[in-house]
């Protein structure tokens, strides 16, 4: 078997320590609310270690966003320590010191299951999945519990050694995501992680085992017993963490997107040129530029972009198959799409009121005339609708392309100006509507019935 292929089976696990002159980790690159973390437990008499990602990313030379505490303290002797603790999380209990908004998250080492000996602390559904997990064990024992080969490193701050005990570090070197354990059993355990595995994939640019990739997309099925919260979470570590566009592309490829948002389902296709698909590389690509420049990422409008085409498409069949208007059938669609999204990914209510806001508001700019202009330039999401339909505007161009110009420099213009080009707007829909009546009654006169 290539060796780039082989398991790393949880009971081969190997410790080796790196001391500190053959690893590339400064304490200048920890965080100093981490470094507190650790010390204090520390000085208490507990075992405690940076761990996960933390050591990955500084292994790699990449800034980390979080630092990760593993430790032999249980949650209530770290809630004991700590004034500024929070204990969270039901499926495995966690404490969360808090510094303000920064938090570090101090993790008891994980045990073995005891089976049912001790069905209070961990069981599992007939699908293999772990319901309750508060077990806990030694170092060695957590270890083996950890997913993925590049996580299972240990930063020991006495020492400033790294414990490495499943060749994380090589599988660094060789750029390979590998699951620790039989792929299908780890995934069976946690279905998440086939997301974690794409995710660390895309972010880290490496390829993910052809072992551990493997039974990915006949098991994607398993995400939808996975809590409809703990899924929208991940939507924003998986789609915002600044490497959206080539997460989407992995879990197109891997079968995991349509689990997390089925209504795309008739939008996808084998060239990826539907407006859906053309919409969604857009607002990844330009979500990936915001984070890479530190902007806020607005979670309503990626949502709002992503979902449009999908609602959109519900309406005109509404409006088709009903005696509604456009916009009743609209907001009808809009009400479902939403109600059915939220049942995969649990979409808070304060973004699915600005999703509406949005989707309302494109088709409000479409009816420019009178005052109308003046008004909507005033709404306190107007920017925001406005980067919306210069979006739908890159991928239908036409009329909407002339429509996001218009309001582009209606926006840009002077009292003047702005009055002007309302003036002629105007007087082009007036035009238009005289037309439109010359050609209805033209149309009446010639089907009318002659009775001489």
């Amino acid at each position: 078997m290539n060796r780039n292929n082989k398991i790393r089976n949880i009971d081969d696990l190997k410790l080796e320590i790196i001391p500190r002159q053959e690893h590339g980790i400064s304490r200048k690159g920890i965080s100093q609310n981490a470094l507190k973390v650790l010390y204090r437990l520390n000085k208490a008499g507990y075992e405690a270690y940076l761990v996960g990602g933390g050591v990955r990313d500084l292994l790699l030379e990449i800034q980390p966003k979080d630092f990760d505490i593993a430790t032999d303290a249980t949650p209530d002797e770290v809630n004991d320590l700590f004034c500024n603790c929070r204990l969270v999380g039901r499926r495995f209990r966690l404490a969360h010191i808090l510094f303000g908004r920064d938090v570090i998250e101090v993790a008891t080492f994980r045990g073995h299951h005891p089976g049912d000996k001790n069905k209070k602390n961990t069981n599992q559904s007939t699908d293999g999945m772990l319901l309750h997990d508060n077990v806990y064990g030694s170092i060695d024992e957590d270890a083996q519990r950890r997913d993925f080969t590049v996580n299972t490193l240990y930063y020991n701050i006495n020492d400033f050694s790294v414990r490495d005990y499943a060749g994380g570090v090589e599988d660094l070197k060789n750029r390979v995501i590998r699951l620790i354990g039989d792929p299908e059993t780890r995934y069976r355990e946690d279905p998440v992680r086939m997301l974690r595995a794409i995710r660390f994939a895309a972010k880290l640019n490496m390829k993910i085992n052809t072992t551990t990739a493997a039974p990915i997309p006949a098991l994607s099925h398993l995400l939808q017993e996975i809590p409809s919260a703990r899924l929208f979470e991940e939507s924003l570590k998986l789609l915002q963490s600044g490497h959206g566009y080539a997460t989407y592309a992995m879990l197109r490829k891997y079968n995991l997107f349509l689990p997390l948002f089925p209504s795309f389902k008739e939008h996808c296709t084998k060239d990826h040129s539907s407006k859906c698909e053309q919409m969604m590389a857009l607002v990844f690509k330009s979500t990936d530029k915001g984070v890479v420049s530190e902007q806020r990422i607005n979670t309503a409008f990626m949502y709002a972009a992503m979902l449009w085409y999908p609602v959109e498409t519900r309406a005109e069949s509404i409006a088709f198959n009903s005696d509604l208007s456009y916009y009743d059938a609209f907001m009808i669609a809009a009400n479902d799409i939403l109600y059915e999204q939220v049942k995969y990914t649990a979409i808070p209510r304060r973004f699915t009121a600005m999703i509406r806001d949005m989707w309302q508001l494109q088709l409000r700019l479409s009816l420019c005339s009178g005052t109308q202009a003046y008004k909507l330039l005033e709404q306190p999401k107007f920017r925001v609708a406005f980067d919306f339909l210069e979006m739908r505007a890159q991928v239908e161009s036409g009329q909407l392309k002339e429509l996001a110009l218009w309001w582009d420099a209606f926006e840009k213009a002077d009292s003047d100006d702005r009055n002007y080009m309302v003036h002629v707007l105007n007087k082009e829909h007036s035009t238009n509507k005289v037309r439109r009546c010359h050609k209805i009654k033209s149309c009446k006169h010639k089907t009318q019935p002659n009775h001489n």
